[in-house]
């Protein structure tokens, strides 16, 4: 296990009713004035925000509201919000959604307090100061109610990346699970995959002897694979939908991470597909996923055979493990097809065309030199084999 060091200060206030809360919060940790950060639709048609307001309200604490939040969250609307919170001396920001909420309020509670572009920390400057965030989480996907990082497209060329820092955490997080049973099946299936996609990308590690986080990882992928299927099946099912919720907190504040090396490659190539065509960053990862794990297999096939065995029940053929190996990304692939997840190129809407703009972006674009590094080190050959694997 390799030396590490864990900070994870928010605040996480789960269960019914908890939005009510929000006031109090913000109160406790010194909010005084708010800027209140959303995308639309179902948090101002449920009443949600209408609710968030009053507890505010309740509590004397002053707010303005920058909505229009899009999956995907651009940086156009971080500008916006940025020269908001500067013009009205906001000094907390409060996201009230999902992952692209909170992510875009961390990035504007970065650029308020930074004389330069806040896209330099898109470009790997850490993160060191930023106005207070806090969350109400409506769908269980992300992790970003829980970790220091944030993920945003550059309009301009269409780049996404992320940037990470402890002052980004979330100060508080509200999660009830009853505010995600109206997500249609497919959105909810979309953040199943992106909380496994968490746990997947930690779980691949070339740091030895990390039995304790192996054994959390796994853990939380038998938590999905058994909670999936019944909130599919029955959207109102509060237990699985809070097993979910709190299930895609851990996956992504890193208590997985500690102490081991990590992935990412996935969420690097998969990121190119989302801010090319849009598509949900779930979905996205669900086609690239098995194609990558695929491709690398060989660089550690007894990682995936012990995955194969722990958590999707494969049998350990210990004279080819690679057999178990391949199994086991077999199931975990069929496994998404089975709660809706699309399966290639074509059920995202890619196309095979493209695949020379997605590499050239991927390992050429905003600075980075040829390559992307995780599990194994992929150029640009490599990353064209993936994607054509997609298709």
């Amino acid at each position: 296990m390799d030396n590490f060091e864990f900070y994870s200060p928010t605040c996480f206030v789960f269960g019914k009713d908890t939005e009510n809360q929000t006031g109090k919060y913000i109160k406790r940790f010194n909010g005084s004035k708010v800027l209140i950060h959303y995308g639309g639709g179902s948090v101002v048609r449920s009443g949600l925000l209408d609710r968030v307001k009053k507890s505010l309200d309740l509590e004397g604490i002053a707010y303005v509201e920058l909505g229009g939040v899009q999956p995907n969250p651009r940086s156009g609307l971080v500008y916006e919000g940025i020269e908001l919170c500067k013009k009205e001396d906001v000094d907390f920001v409060l996201a009230v959604g999902g992952g692209s909420s909170i992510d875009s309020a961390k990035a504007i509670a970065a650029g308020v307090v930074y004389e330069g572009d806040f896209w330099d920390f898109y470009k790997g400057k850490r993160i060191e100061e930023a106005l207070s965030v806090g969350t109400v989480l409506t769908i269980a996907a992300a992790g970003s109610e829980g970790s220091p990082d944030s993920v945003i497209t550059k309009e301009e060329g269409m780049i996404k990346r992320g940037a990470s820092g402890d002052a980004i955490r979330p100060k508080f997080s509200i999660l009830n699970p009853s505010l995600t049973t109206t997500l249609p099946a497919y959105q909810s299936a979309c953040g199943i995959t992106d909380i496994m996609a968490h746990l997947y990308e930690r779980y691949l590690t070339n740091t030895e002897e990390v039995e304790v986080t192996d054994r959390l990882i796994e853990a939380l992928l038998l938590t999905m694979k058994h909670e999936g299927p019944r909130v599919i099946e029955d959207p109102n099912n509060y237990e699985a939908r809070a097993n979910i919720m709190w299930a895609g907190t851990m996956a992504h504040n890193n208590s997985c991470g500690v102490g081991r090396s990590q992935d990412w490659n996935s969420h690097n190539i998969e990121h190119e597909l989302s801010a090319l065509y849009d598509c949900a960053h779930g979905a996205g990862l669900a086609v690239t996923m098995p194609a990558v794990f695929t491709y690398v297999l060989n660089h550690n096939i007894m990682r995936f055979a012990k995955v194969a065995v722990r958590v999707w029940g494969c049998q350990m053929d210990f004279e080819h493990p690679e057999v178990t190996a391949k199994e086991g990304i077999e199931a975990f692939r069929n496994y998404l097809i089975s709660i809706g997840m699309p399966r290639n190129f074509a059920e995202l809407g890619a196309k095979e065309e493209d695949i020379p703009k997605l590499v050239e972006i991927l390992c050429r674009g905003d600075g980075r030199e040829g390559s992307i590094s995780g599990f194994v080190t992929l150029n640009e050959d490599d990353c064209t084999k993936i994607y054509k694997m997609m298709i």
